[in-house]
């Protein structure tokens, strides 16, 4: 039988894959890219799935299932726990054994989706934490040199989620990923004021790692956000689109009143979600109907699969989104996900 891109992905969108390896171990993941790029074959790396579109008409060559395992722990007194994770492992066990282990710095990146490998390609990040602030190294297969080299984290060219890694897409492979965390149960400084506002403290206040973990996860599940095979709100890979970040001098049909945050170069990281409700698209928003392709009815920018639809549905979903937007503010918002085959035409 056939194995299909929608079987492999939080969006459930994706048609025939014309072989598919599930990869256990660093050797067979580093030996199966090595064979298919000395056959030239094309080759798909997946590590979970949740930030993927899919064509409709497949994926040719072979897919990699990035499935292994292991995390490795070593202390220090002043430096904290060295945590190896190998790209292959749950993130949000990871987060989860974190918060029970006394390891912090990633609690309020609960409830994300996918593979530990994933997060430093696209500097995974939410409620004011991101993977850049505690990543120590990222060990990768570079295909270019045909070699396994190991990248520090100054190296890593890390931005608002971005990296190195995604800027060179399909270069590098991430083979494992090493962590350096502060030992304690108390979490880094709640700098988010949404987050702030659910644990009832001040902009700053550090509190309970558990207590922050919990606080996410119920965050992220009232915005549709943890996934739930019954709720198609969570049929989605996420946020559908970055926060734009601006010129100052481009601000000018934006409103004032406009949710804005100052970022480094004098420039301005706006709402994207703020951007699309003033554009004209409330929450449930579809193109069909009844709907296949829908704005999430619990968070504006997730694109959402209702039951059947096709990565054609949700890509005309989201230029219909980036179009309103444009002819609105003049600003273009910027998928997330990474977009495969003839999906990615834009409007």
């Amino acid at each position: 039988m056939p194995e299909y891109m929608r079987d492999l992905t939080t969006l459930r969108v994706g048609g025939p894959i014309a072989r598919l390896v599930r990869a256990t171990t660093r050797t067979e993941l580093v030996q199966t890219v090595r064979d298919c790029d000395a056959r030239g074959e094309p080759i798909l790396i997946l590590g979970g799935g949740s930030n993927v579109v899919a064509s409709d008409r497949g994926v040719e060559g072979t897919v990699v299932s990035v499935e292994t395992r292991g995390i490795n722990v070593s202390s220090d007194p002043c430096a904290g726990a060295w945590v190896e994770v190998e790209a292959g492992e749950s993130w949000d066990s990871l987060v989860d054994l974190a918060v029970v282990q006394e390891w912090v710095g990633i609690e309020a990146l609960s409830g994300i989706p996918g593979r530990t490998g994933a997060t430093p390609i696209q500097n995974v990040g939410a409620y004011g934490q991101d993977v850049a602030q505690v990543i120590a190294r990222v060990e990768v297969f570079d295909r270019a040199l045909d070699q396994v080299s190991t990248w520090a984290v100054g190296d890593c060219e890390f931005d608002y989620r971005t990296s190195v890694f995604k800027r060179l897409l399909p270069r590098f492979v991430v083979l494992a990923v090493t962590f350096q965390l502060r030992r304690g149960n108390l979490s880094r400084p709640i700098l988010y004021p949404e987050l702030a506002r659910a644990l009832d403290v001040d902009v700053g206040a550090a509190v309970k790692a558990s207590d922050v973990r919990s606080a996410v996860l119920g965050l992220r599940r009232a915005k549709g956000m943890v996934l739930d095979d019954a709720d198609c709100d969570t049929w989605s890979v996420g946020s559908f689109f970055t926060n734009p970040i601006v010129a100052v001098e481009h601000l000018d049909r934006v409103p004032e009143a406009a949710p804005r945050w100052p970022v480094e170069g004098g420039r301005m990281k706006l709402s994207a979600a703020w951007l699309v409700e003033q554009s004209g698209f409330s929450r449930g928003f579809s193109l069909n109907s009844p709907p296949r392709a829908a704005i999430s009815t619990k968070h504006t920018l997730a694109l959402t699969n209702r039951g059947g639809a096709s990565a054609a549905d949700i890509m005309d979903l989201a230029r219909t989104v980036q179009r309103g937007v444009h002819e609105a503010f003049g600003i273009r918002l910027e998928p997330e996900p990474t977009i495969l085959g003839d999906t990615a035409v834009r409007y």
